[in-house]
């Protein structure tokens, strides 16, 4: 600007603002600058003691937790009327005073679950599902405890309510079956009544669990059980209602030893739950190896990228992994449940000693055991 104001005599403005890239509106306006406008009040505009009235109205003790709507109304009522409700935000925000006014609860912040298992028996998590009864408005819950390296379902039960009581004792019978040391295993659920009960809670402590929930509404903080029970759901044998509690326990008790021993998961490199959760993995691998390497030795023309290999072992299982790469430290079948007569009854695999590469029995079944 100085410039062009030193030199335009000489080269013109135009010249100038445009070697300057300057435009020449702005020149002039900056030049010449127009007075400030003195503007008359509104007529209807409060006085400053009126404007006063009003702030301190509104921080009296029965006003200051209200909004302005509120102190309106009410000063109506009363037969008082100070300003407009509009004014009175007015007059709050000369004040820096417009924000919530209410005394409202504030909410903790919930920190997003990160669980990692690098084996079988560190995470677990849980859920109960409904299942439809024979008449509308009728349901059976289904509690099913999922270990999520393994996708091995370790404990499973069907009752006629959502019961704490219930949940604390399949999740003591399920510990007791699968040996878990204390300090050993992590246990994740959402938020629902059964998952954050006392009961629960003192048992996770005796022994030695730790415990994680998800976030209020987020789904995705518990996804291995939601995938579970889409698994289960979307089966085409799975009725749309159930005609009675036995019905449903019998249901579950042919799908849950298909889900563990038969059904090829996507997750674990199409092995079976029993396979990962029983150490044999590595086995199985090696023997789908054999097989594909025999097949690319009888025809290597139909293998133009070499000899094929079996899709890699699972090593880590996240829920909700974190951005950043984190670099962490890294047994027995299952133990699913029913209730029978209002008390649970536990449907037992074999039990075999923790640990990979541990020896399975040749009779793995199931059997009911009272709690």
């Amino acid at each position: 600007m100085h410039a062009v104001e030193e030199h335009a005599p000489r080269l013109g403005v135009a010249a100038l603002c445009i070697a300057f890239a300057l435009a020449r509106a702005t020149f002039y306006r900056r030049r010449s600058p127009k007075p400030a406008s003195s503007r008359a009040p509104s007529p209807r505009a409060l006085s400053a003691v009126e404007r006063q009235a009003v702030l301190d109205t509104l921080h009296e003790p029965r006003f200051v937790d209200l909004a302005p709507a509120e102190v309106h109304a009410t000063l109506l009522d009363e037969g008082t009327y100070l300003c407009s409700e509009r004014t009175m935000y007015r007059v709050l925000e000369s004040n820096q005073e417009v924000r919530e006014r209410r005394d409202q609860r504030r909410h903790p912040a919930y920190v997003k679950p990160e669980l990692l298992a690098t084996a079988p028996n560190q995470l677990w998590s849980w859920d109960i599902t409904k299942l439809l009864g024979p008449t509308k408005w009728t349901y059976f819950y289904l509690y099913v405890i999922l270990d999520v390296f393994s996708r091995y379902v370790v404990g499973w039960m069907v009752a006629d309510g959502e019961s704490a009581v219930l949940a604390k004792r399949l999740i003591d019978e399920t510990c007791r079956r699968q040996n878990i040391a204390p300090g050993q295993l992590t246990i994740h659920a959402d938020r629902g009544s059964s998952m954050i009960s006392k009961p629960v809670a003192f048992l996770l402590a005796d022994l030695g669990v730790t415990k994680t929930h998800s976030r209020p509404h987020v789904s995705d903080d518990n996804p291995y059980s939601e995938a579970h029970f889409k698994t289960l759901k979307y089966r085409p044998d799975f009725p749309e209602r159930f005609g009675c509690i036995e019905d449903s326990r019998s249901h579950c008790g042919d799908f849950f030893p298909w889900y563990n021993i038969e059904h090829h998961h996507s997750g674990l490199g199409m092995l079976t739950p029993h396979d990962v959760h029983y150490g044999l993995a590595a086995a199985r691998r090696e023997q789908r190896a054999s097989v594909l390497a025999a097949a690319h030795l009888a025809h290597p023309e139909r293998f133009p990228h070499g000899v094929p290999t079996p899709a890699p072992l699972p090593t880590a299982v996240w829920i909700n992994k974190p951005s950043a790469s984190t670099t962490l430290p890294g047994d027995q079948p299952a133990t699913p449940m029913s209730v029978d007569g209002g008390l649970p009854v536990v449907n037992s695999s074999a039990s075999s000693p923790s640990g990979k590469g541990r020896a399975v029995p040749d009779d793995v079944g199931t059997e009911e055991v009272r709690v």
